[in-house]
């Protein structure tokens, strides 16, 4: 199996990511958040007012890490890195891309419940889009 379909198949987990920004002292940010892997960008909803947003808007360059860890030995790993992108519609694209990743978290059932609904109306919500320049992973089966 090649590399690309194993960290495919890694990514298309429903796991939590971490993504690092930097803020205007140049001080990192990391922060969880969720997210979803369509096999050539990830993404992750955010709310514009959001410390990583803000970051985002000053300096493009991201970096996200998903990974697992069993015990100390058994660890797997995909980190993903590039400039993102801020993506604030249309309306019904951001809507689909949030019942995904929303879906991946809380199942199909509790997508529909009233947070995850009302996240999704929001306008302050937005997609942040990362087509990695460079993917680094370990411990997964090739």
């Amino acid at each position: 199996m090649n590399q690309n379909k194993v960290n495919d198949e890694f990514l298309g987990k429903a796991l939590i990511a971490r993504i690092a920004t930097v803020d205007e002292q140049n001080r990192p940010h990391v922060v969880p958040v969720w997210y979803g892997w369509d096999g050539e960008c990830l993404w992750i909803s955010a709310y514009s007012s959001t410390h990583k947003v803000r970051n985002i808007q000053k300096n493009a360059w991201i970096s996200v890490v998903i990974d697992t860890t069993t015990n100390h030995l058994d660890n797997q790993a995909v980190v993903l890195e590039g400039r993102a992108e801020l993506v604030r519609g249309p309306r019904a694209f951001l809507r689909e891309k949030f019942t995904w990743i929303y879906a991946r978290n809380l199942g199909e059932q509790g997508v529909l419940a009233q947070d995850p609904q009302e996240w999704m109306e929001d306008p302050e919500n937005l997609l942040i889009k990362l087509k990695p320049e460079k993917i680094k992973s370990w411990g997964l089966e090739q």
